[in-house]
């Protein structure tokens, strides 16, 4: 049997059994769907294969990705946004890197030293995921093998207004996200 501790959302430790390695990523699915983690964010951020990165599933971090409504792509994860950034490959003298998609944020004071990136001047950042080079690995991508619904803003846009109902309507486990209301999953318990 093994055992994983996750943070919930609200800073609880819990640990959960899990009967074997292959259920793993199962059980991180479930909880990382509640928005709880399991681990400390890496000096760099994680990193995963390039081609990992349209389907890649969010919840394993205990993260979500969302599309503002001027089409920008954003993770959200543990009260952070971070944006997607892609970034040209390098071919010079002193470094080779390949194409690759960057998930980060401008750092706080609040965040420790080992997660804070350098940047030019004195701009700080930090990285939650980088996406670069590497093999595909399926059990990374979104169960199904279906890359997540992505609303774009000409799709919002055209979209006929209609009256938001009030706060109190909203069904529960529904978030506001611009003119949307998005229902997240209910918790297992």
């Amino acid at each position: 049997m093994l055992h994983i501790e996750f943070i919930t959302d609200l800073g609880a430790r819990v640990t959960v059994d899990v009967e074997s390695a292959d259920k793993l990523l199962d059980v991180q699915r479930q909880y990382g769907r509640l928005g709880w983690t399991s681990g400390e964010l890496p000096s760099g951020g994680y990193q995963f294969p390039f081609d990992n990165e349209p389907d890649f599933d969010w919840a394993l971090l205990g993260a979500r990705k969302y599309t503002t409504p001027d089409g920008e792509e954003l993770v959200y994860h543990k009260g952070h946004a971070y944006r997607r950034r892609e970034l040209e490959p390098v071919d010079s003298r002193k470094m080779k890197l390949p194409a690759a998609v960057k998930y980060s944020r401008g750092a706080k004071n609040s965040d420790p030293d080992h997660v804070r990136e350098k940047a030019d001047g004195e701009f700080e950042y930090v990285t939650l995921a980088i996406f670069r080079g590497g093999r595909r690995q399926d059990r990374y991508a979104l169960p199904g093998g279906a890359a997540a619904p992505r609303p774009t803003a000409p799709a919002q846009a055209s979209a006929p207004q209609r009256p938001r109902p009030a706060a109190a309507a909203a069904p529960r486990g529904a978030v506001a996200t611009g003119a949307t209301t998005v229902i997240e999953e209910e918790t297992p318990f």
